[in-house]
């Protein structure tokens, strides 16, 4: 008793008799040779140098530099540092830094030239070509849609 066929095992085999039979041969000595070095672009590469690439024909070396900057904030400046002053946004060349307090965005000011340089070493020179520091943003105390004008809070307390 013959055993059944598989109609697609059998359409595979048939394509795979039509592919090998019309593939040129090489001749003796022609072609290359199993892992003779290759500069060809659909050769196997890399996950990172293929990654690098697509970057770079993109042109997203500063989008990429930037999330580098972002997501590697407290290597890049310090533990002590990051846990105080956070990266808030980047735009035209201008990073912003937001301090928890006066004190922090102070010595931050401070510190500038030598954060601009560990920024630099860490994703080039020139990505970023400012940095801005801001302090601890004051409470709004404006609630609802009209306002009266005065002093403000402060009347009440005394």
């Amino acid at each position: 008793m013959a055993e059944p066929v598989d109609p697609a095992a059998e359409a595979a085999s048939a394509a795979l008799r039509r592919a090998t039979r019309s593939t040129p041969r090489a001749k003796k000595g022609q072609g290359r040779r199993s892992g003779a070095p290759s500069s060809g672009s659909r050769d196997p590469q890399p996950l990172a140098e293929a990654l690098d690439g697509l970057v770079r024909d993109q042109g997203w070396q500063d989008q990429s530099a930037v999330a580098t900057l972002m997501g590697q904030w407290s290597q890049i400046v310090g533990e002590d540092l990051a846990e105080h002053v956070v990266p808030v946004s980047f735009a035209e060349g201008e990073l912003v830094l937001q301090a928890e307090s006066t004190t922090w965005a102070t010595q931050v000011r401070l510190l500038l030239p030598q954060v601009h340089r560990a920024v630099d070493d860490r994703i080039g020179a020139g990505v970023v070509r400012a940095i801005r520091i801001r302090g601890p943003q004051a409470p709004s105390w404006g609630a609802g849609p009209r306002r009266v004008k005065g002093r403000g809070p402060r009347d009440t307390y005394g």
